[in-house]
C-alpha cells in the first residue's frame, strides 16, 4: 500500500525527509519525445528555495535539482523520471527538545501513534521540505499541459486580503509575498515583521488560477476535476480549507447569482464556478484557493505533553517560515499543474 504516491496515469511519488540526505520525486507515465533538462526545472525550485527573503525560513538550501534518469539526448523516455535534490544546510540539535515532547500543531504526535516511532529531525517526512520535491514534478507536468499557464499569489496573509481592484500581474514578482497589491504587500511585511519578534506565526490565503484548460477535463463521478484538485491541494502541508471558484461564498449567494449565465459561443458572463461544472472544466479559467494554517513552530512557550505523557511546555527553537503560505505559492501551482496535467491524460486516453 503506497501513500506517498498520487496520480492515475500522471504518477507521482515523492520521497525523503527534512534532515534526511536527499528528498526526490520519481515521475512516471510522462508523455516521450517532450524536451526536458535540469534548466526546466530550477526556476521553479527557486521561487520556493527558503532563505530568499527576511519573511522566509533561513535554512540555506540550494534546492538543485539533478535529473537521474527517464531522459536520453535532452528528451523524455517515457520512462521514469527520476529527480533528486540535496539537503546541505542540515541542524538537527535545533530539534532536540522535540525529540522527547510534541509540538502542537505538528504531526509529531499523530506520526507517533500511528507508526511508533518518527523521525523528529525538522519533522522528518511530515515536513514541509517534502515539497521541494512536488515542485520539480510540477515542472515536468508543465511541459504536457503548455496550452495552460497556472499562476498563483497570494491574496491574504494574517487576515488581511488584497485590494482587488488594485492588483497587478506584474507585480506578483516584485515583492517577497507574490502579492498582486503592492500596498499589501508593504502591510504584511510590517505584520509579519512583528510576529516574528513576538515569536508569533500568520496564516495565509493562497489563490491559483489556470488559464487555456479546454472544455472537458475531469470526468463523473469519482474523477471530479474539482474534487482531484481539492484532494492534492489538501495534501499540501498546513493546507487547512480549499475552495474552488466562489467556494464557500456560494452558499451565500441566490441562485439567480452564482449561475454562470451563457450566450451563443459558447461564452460565459461570470465565473462563479471556477471554471468547473459537473466535475468537467468549461473552458474558463480554472480558480482554486488555499488556505494555509500559522506555522505550527514557534517561539512562544505552548503546553503540551512529553513521549511519556507528562505536561510540559516547548518552545520550538530552530529556522521556520513565519508565514508557510509565502513559500507554498509554487506549490499550489505545481499540484494544480500534476492535476491537469493527468486530466488531460485521461481525457485523451477515454475520448481520444
Amino acid at each position: 500500500m503506497s501513500l506517498n504516491s498520487f496520480g492515475r496515469l500522471l504518477r507521482v511519488t515523492t520521497w525523503g525527509e527534512s534532515h534526511g540526505e536527499a528528498i526526490g520525486a520519481v515521475v512516471d507515465g510522462c508523455p516521450p519525445r517532450l524536451a526536458l533538462s535540469e534548466a526546466d526545472i530550477q526556476p521553479w525550485l527557486d521561487r520556493r528555495r527558503p532563505g530568499a527573503s527576511r519573511h522566509t525560513t533561513q535554512r540555506r538550501e540550494a534546492d538543485r535539482v539533478r535529473l537521474l534518469s527517464g531522459t536520453f539526448e535532452g528528451q523524455t523516455t517515457g520512462t521514469p523520471i527520476s529527480l533528486v535534490i540535496e539537503n546541505e544546510d542540515r541542524r538537527t540539535k535545533d530539534y532536540s527538545e522535540v525529540a522527547n515532547a510534541y509540538r502542537p500543531g505538528h504531526a509529531d504526535y499523530t506520526y507517533d501513534a500511528k507508526y511508533g516511532i518518527r523521525d523528529w529531525r525538522g519533522g522528518g517526512r511530515s515536513s514541509a521540505r517534502e515539497t521541494a520535491a512536488r515542485v520539480a514534478a510540477g515542472a515536468i507536468a508543465r511541459l504536457i499541459v503548455p496550452e495552460v499557464r497556472v499562476r498563483g499569489y497570494l491574496v491574504e496573509l494574517g487576515g488581511d486580503a488584497i485590494d482587488r481592484s488594485a492588483s497587478d500581474w506584474e507585480a506578483v514578482e516584485a515583492n517577497p509575498f507574490h502579492c498582486p497589491d503592492a500596498g499589501a504587500a508593504e502591510r504584511w511585511a510590517s505584520a509579519l515583521d512583528d510576529a516574528r519578534k513576538a515569536g508569533s506565526s500568520l496564516g495565509a490565503v493562497v489563490e491559483c488560477v489556470a488559464d487555456g484548460v479546454p472544455a472537458g477535463w475531469g470526468a463523473p463521478v469519482y474523477a471530479k476535476l474539482d474534487g482531484e484538485l481539492a484532494g492534492a491541494l489538501m495534501s499540501i502541508n498546513a493546507a487547512k480549507g480549499v475552495e474552488i471558484g466562489e467556494g464557500f461564498a456560494a452558499a451565500r449567494l441566490r441562485g439567480e447569482e452564482n449561475a454562470d449565465a451563457m450566450r451563443a459561443g459558447p461564452a460565459f458572463l461570470a465565473n462563479h464556478a471556477g471554471g468547473i461544472l459537473g466535475g468537467i472544466s468549461t473552458g474558463q479559467p480554472v480558480v482554486a484557493r488555499v488556505a494555509f494554517k500559522p506555522t505550527s513552530s514557534i517561539r512562544t512557550p505552548v503546553q503540551t505533553i512529553d513521549t511519556e505523557g507528562h505536561e510540559t511546555e516547548i518552545s520550538t527553537r530552530g529556522r521556520h517560515d513565519p508565514c508557510v503560505g509565502i513559500r507554498a505559492v509554487p506549490v499550489v501551482e505545481a499540484m494544480m499543474a500534476l492535476v491537469l496535467a493527468d486530466q488531460k491524460l485521461l481525457h485523451r486516453a477515454q475520448c481520444g
